[in-house]
């Protein structure tokens, strides 16, 4: 039975950051004016071992948890990922076992995380423009090494992915049909999500945000739109068809239309802090209990304990947040994950 929060959200997912670093700058994660080649990331001892996720993993479905997210960071940068892959692939509760990343090293990985169990990937990529892909990724990687990573996710057998494109306005978002007629016709869902106010280094304006509506509405008057689901059993994303059966797009509007209301995501930093939100302020050790010889029930009652207390919709009332007399920094999301 799965434990409820203050608003009757059930606990489901678990998203667990391997790593809080990553390979590309995009600006609004890891903008490179501040992560730069100086910034200090966490040592490596401070990382959970792949012994101590699984554990806090076993915990969790005990809790009522069915669903696994691994995330940084970039996840594919921790080494030896398939065996922690294989590790929790093997236990007992877990229903889907997932991983996002940037897809530059998808390559290299895709074959081994297809064979050591992962159920599915999700791809972060913005545009198929190769220099408005450059710009938004730091200037760190180009196109093709995400396009090779998803034909080598397919060749490996990961047969529906999700591709994620943040739309910004006047950056990208000139690039949304040819996405769309990019993935049309494949088994992939290409998901667009708004802009966010994530972390605290992305100078976020709301004027950049593009509304979902835009976006179907534009999609739409070419190639013609259904919805057939929504966000009510805890999705992030209202999912459409295209009338000619050519596949499917979705939309995540966590500006526009928020669904704090069905959110059953705690997050995992790679040090070990649970967050109950991807806009938290704050965090809670659960690293440092594990590391002092907590047994599993004490992990297990401080895990119920922030759940039970969660009362986070910050999508709902950002604007109030943002203006308040008392704006509080928020986590940044390399460090939990998107």
């Amino acid at each position: 039975m799965a434990i409820i929060d203050s608003l009757n959200r059930p606990l489901h997912d678990l998203r667990i950051s391997l790593i809080d670093r990553c390979n590309f700058r995009c600006p609004y994660c890891m903008p490179s004016e501040k992560f730069h080649h100086a910034y200090q990331f966490l040592d490596k001892d401070r990382w959970l071992s792949f012994d101590e996720i699984v554990r806090l993993a076993k915990i969790f479905v005990g809790l009522g948890g069915r669903k696994l997210r691994l995330t940084g960071g970039e996840p594919l940068l921790r080494p030896e990922i398939d065996r922690l892959v294989r590790q929790l692939a093997a236990v007992e509760g877990i229903e889907d076992l997932a991983l996002t990343t940037n897809g530059s090293m998808l390559s290299l990985w895709a074959a081994r995380l297809k064979a050591a169990g992962l159920h599915r990937l999700t791809v972060s990529l913005d545009t198929l423009d190769e220099s408005v892909f450059y710009r938004m990724n730091g200037e760190k990687a180009a196109l093709k090494e995400v396009l090779d990573g998803l034909r080598a996710a397919e060749q490996a057998g990961f047969k529906a992915i999700n591709i994620n494109a943040v739309i910004q306005r006047g950056v990208n978002d000139h690039t949304i049909l040819d996405l769309v007629r990019y993935f049309r016709g494949t088994p992939h869902t290409l998901r667009f999500i708004e802009y966010m106010d994530v972390g605290n280094q992305n100078h976020w304006d709301d004027t950049q945000v593009v509304p979902s509506s835009e976006i179907i509405s534009m999609i739409n008057a070419e190639f013609p739109l259904r919805k057939i689901g929504g966000t009510q059993d805890g999705g992030t994303s209202e999912i459409f068809c295209f009338k000619d059966g050519e596949g499917e797009v979705a939309f995540i509007s966590s500006v526009t239309k928020a669904f704090c209301g069905t959110c059953r995501r705690l997050r995992l930093s790679a040090d070990g802090k649970l967050y109950t939100c991807l806009f938290a302020t704050r965090g809670t050790d659960l690293g440092g209990p594990l590391r002092k010889g907590a047994s599993d029930e004490i992990l297990g009652g401080i895990i119920r304990q922030v759940w039970t207390g969660r009362d986070d919709r910050y999508s709902e009332t950002r604007y109030k947040l943002r203006h308040g007399p008392q704006a509080l920094p928020k986590v940044e999301m390399y460090q939990i994950g998107g």
